[in-house]
C-alpha cells in the first residue's frame, strides 16, 4: 500500500484504512501546501493481525479510505475480508490512534482463469497476496499533539497495475479529501461499468470526467524495442489520457543512481539474493523494488518483494532474526532502524535523495558490508558479492550521453530495459534448449498407447551441455558466463523460487503439449479399425478421456487446433453409437 513518513522520533509510522466519512479537523490557518505522496506495498492477504491503538499516547486522527478490490476487482470497496484490509492498509498512515474499515461492496466480476491464461506470467493475479497503492496527504494542524493531520486514500487489488492505479487515485485522491464519501460513491459507480481488463484489449475507462486509454498486455505481446507508440483515441470526447504501459515504470528514472551496478543488481535479483533497498521516502523504496523485480522480463519474478515493508509488519521478526538465513526476499525500507536489524543480510543497497554532478547523475559506490554503520550509513551497494560479467561500458556511455542532450526518458528506459531483455534472455535461453530436449519425440506419440513420459531434468547434464550451448558463445556481453551458472548451481538459483516458477511453469506446458499432441494423433487414426475386438470397457474408458480432454481444451488448457476438437467430437458420437442403447442412454442422457 503506502504512504507514509518517518515521524519526529525517526520510527516508522504504520498505516490504517478507513472510513466512509470520518470526522475531519480543521487545518490550521494559513498553513503551508499539504504535502502528498505516494507509495506501493504488498502484503500477504492471508495476514489478519492489527492491534487497535485506541488507547495510543501518541494522538494524532487518521483517515484511511480502503477501496478493496474483491477478488478481480480494479478499486472497488468491498465489505469481506476486514482483517486483510486492515493489514494492507497497514503502511498507509504513521501511527494512527483511530481506524475505521469499511466501505460498500461494488464488486466488478471477471473471468479469472481467462484472463490469467492470456497474461503474460507477471501480470497474473497473486492469489497469495494484495497490492496496496496509497495516496497520501499530510496537513499542518495545531490542534492535533505533533501538529499535523494525515489522511490515506487506499486501493487494493491483486492485480499489479502500478501505473494505471497510481493515475487513478491522482485523480479521485484530491477530490476525496475535499468532499469524502459521496464522491467516492461516484467513482465506485463509474468503475462498475468499466470492461473487464481481458488481454489484448485496448480499453477506455471513464472517471471523474477524464478517460483513461489502456492497454491489457498479453503473453503473444513482443518485448518494446524502443518506446511505445500510442494507440487510436477513436474519436473519443473527451479526448483519453493515454497511458503508454498498464505496469511498467520509468525504468531508467528508477535506476539513475545505480545505473553503474544495474548489472550486477541483476545477477543478485536473478540469483534471489535476499535484498535491502533502504530508500528516502516511501515512493522511491515502492520504484525500486519494483524495477528491481521488473529486471528478469520475461522471466517470472517468483521470490517475494516487499516495496514498502515497516517494523509493524508481522514478518518483522522473521526478517531480522539471525537465528536463520535470510530469506530470498526483495525488501523495501525507509526507517534507517533497519540498518542495524538487518545489518547481518547480504546486500544492502542505500539510496539517498536524487543529486546530480554537472549534467549526470550522481552514481552510488560498491562498498563493502563492512563499512555498514548504524544510521549514518552513505548511499551505495554493500555487497560482497563481485559480478561475473562484464560491465557494459557501451551502454552506460549511451545512456549518460543521452542525458547530457536530453534524450527523453521513454527512449532512455527503452534502451535499458531492451540490454536487461537480452540479458535474461541470454541466461534462459540454454534453460529452454536443454528443456526442450527432454520432451519426447513426435514419432514416439502412437495413439493407443500411453504417451510418454517428460524425461527428468538433471543438473549436471544441463551444466555439461553449457560449453558446447552456452550465452558464452552468442552473447555479445562478455563476461565469465559459465562461471555465474556455476555460482548458480552451487548456491541459490536451482534451489530458489525463480527455477522452481520456470520448471514448474516449463513442465506444465510440456505436459499440456504432450497431450495435445496425443489428441491429435488419436483423431488421425482409423477409430473404427481399433474398436474391433475391443471390450463395452475400453470403449467408454476411451469415451470419457476423449471427453475429458474435450473439456480442458476448450477451457484453453490444450494448445489443439478447432479441426482436431471437431473430429474428437466425432469420434465421440461414431463410439457411442456402437455401444448398446442402455450405455448409450448413460453415456448420452436426454
Amino acid at each position: 500500500m503506502l504512504g507514509r513518513t518517518l515521524d519526529p522520533r525517526g520510527e516508522e509510522g504504520r498505516a490504517r484504512a478507513g472510513p466512509h466519512a470520518p470526522p475531519t479537523r480543521p487545518a490550521e490557518t494559513n498553513a503551508p501546501a499539504p504535502q502528498e505522496a505516494s507509495a506501493l506495498c504488498r502484503t500477504p492477504h492471508q495476514e489478519a493481525t492489527l492491534a487497535e491503538n485506541s488507547r495510543d499516547p501518541r494522538n494524532r486522527e487518521k483517515q484511511c479510505v480502503s477501496l478493496v478490490g474483491t477478488g478481480t476487482s480494479w478499486c472497488t470497496p468491498a465489505t469481506s475480508g476486514s482483517r486483510t484490509r486492515r493489514k494492507a492498509a497497514s503502511a498507509t498512515c504513521p501511527s494512527p490512534t483511530r481506524t475505521q474499515c469499511g466501505g460498500q461492496r461494488r464488486p466488478w466480476h471477471t473471468d479469472d482463469r481467462h484472463c490469467d491464461s492470456g497474461a503474460p506470467a507477471s501480470l497474473q493475479r497473486e492469489r497469495a497476496h494484495y497490492f496496496g497503492y496509497v495516496y497520501f496527504r499530510q496537513v499542518k494542524d495545531s490542534s492535533a499533539r505533533r501538529g499535523y493531520f494525515q489522511k490515506s486514500l487506499v486501493l487494493v487489488s491483486r492485480l499489479p497495475f502500478v501505473r494505471l492505479f497510481q493515475a487513478l487515485l491522482s485523480l479521485v485522491a484530491p477530490e476525496y479529501f475535499d468532499k469524502l464519501t459521496p464522491c467516492l460513491e461516484a467513482v465506485c459507480n463509474e468503475i462498475d461499468q468499466w470492461p473487464a481488463p481481458v488481454p489484448g484489449q485496448t480499453l477506455n475507462l471513464p472517471v471523474m470526467g477524464v478517460v483513461l486509454q489502456v492497454h491489457i498486455p498479453s503473453r503473444v505481446d513482443k518485448p518494446e524495442s524502443g518506446p511505445p507508440a500510442q494507440r487510436g483515441h477513436e474519436n473519443l470526447l473527451p479526448a483519453p489520457v493515454v497511458l503508454s504501459s498498464v505496469h511498467e515504470l520509468d525504468l531508467f528514472r528508477c535506476f539513475q543512481p545505480v545505473l553503474a551496478h544495474v548489472q550486477m543488481l541483476w545477477e543478485l535479483v536473478l540469483l534471489g539474493e535476499p535484498l535491502v533497498v533502504l530508500a528516502p521516502s516511501p515512493a522511491v523504496s515502492s520504484e525500486m523494488v519494483l524495477a528491481l523485480t521488473s529486471c528478469l522480463q520475461p522471466l517470472k519474478f517468483c521470490c517475494d518483494y516487499r516495496p514498502y515493508f515497516t517494523v509493524h509488519d508481522s514478518e518483522f521478526k522473521e526478517f531480522t532474526t539471525r537465528t536463520q538465513a535470510p530469506p530470498n526476499v526483495v525488501l523495501g525500507v525507509t526507517n534507517p532502524f533497519f540498518i542495524k536489524t538487518l545489518q547481518h543480510w547480504p546486500h544492502i543497497l542505500r539510496v539517498g535523495e536524487p543529486r546530480m554532478l554537472g549534467d549526470l547523475p550522481k552514481q552510488v559506490k560498491l562498498k563493502k558490508p563492512s563499512r555498514l554503520k548504524t544510521l549514518d550509513t552513505k548511499p551505495g551497494l554493500y555487497t560482497a558479492y563481485t559480478a561475473h560479467l562484464h560491465r557494459d561500458k557501451a551502454l552506460l556511455r549511451r545512456l549518460f550521453k543521452g542525458l547530457q542532450k536530453k534524450r527523453p526518458s521513454d527512449v532512455q528506459t527503452a534502451l535499458l530495459r531492451r540490454h536487461l531483455l537480452e540479458l535474461t534472455q541470454s541466461f534462459i535461453f540454454p534453460l529452454e534448449h536443454y528443456m526442450a530436449s527432454l520432451m519426447p519425440l513426435q514419432k514416439s506419440i502412437t495413439p493407443w498407447k500411453t504417451p510418454p513420459q517428460i524425461r527428468p531434468f538433471r543438473q549436471d547434464d544441463f551444466l555439461r551441455s553449457l560449453e558446447h550451448a552456452g550465452p558464452q558463445l552468442t552473447c555479445v556481453l562478455k563476461g565469465d558466463w559459465l562461471g555465474l551458472y556455476r555460482w548458480v548451481d552451487s548456491r541459490r538459483f536451482f534451489k530458489s523460487p525463480h527455477f522452481d516458477g520456470w520448471y514448474r511453469q516449463r513442465r506444465k506446458e510440456m505436459a499440456q503439449k504432450l497431450e495435445a499432441l496425443h489428441l491429435e494423433a488419436i483423431c488421425e487414426a482409423n477409430i473404427e479399425v481399433w474398436m474391433k475386438g475391443k471390450s463395452e470397457v475400453e470403449v467408454v474408458d476411451l469415451v470419457l478421456k476423449l471427453r475429458e480432454r474435450l473439456v480442458r481444451a476448450q477451457g484453453h488448457q490444450l494448445p489443439v487446433k478447432e479441426a482436431t476438437l471437431k473430429q474428437a467430437r466425432l469420434y465421440i458420437e461414431t463410439v457411442i453409437s456402437s455401444l448398446p442403447k442402455d450405455l448409450q442412454v448413460i453415456l448420452c442422457p436426454p
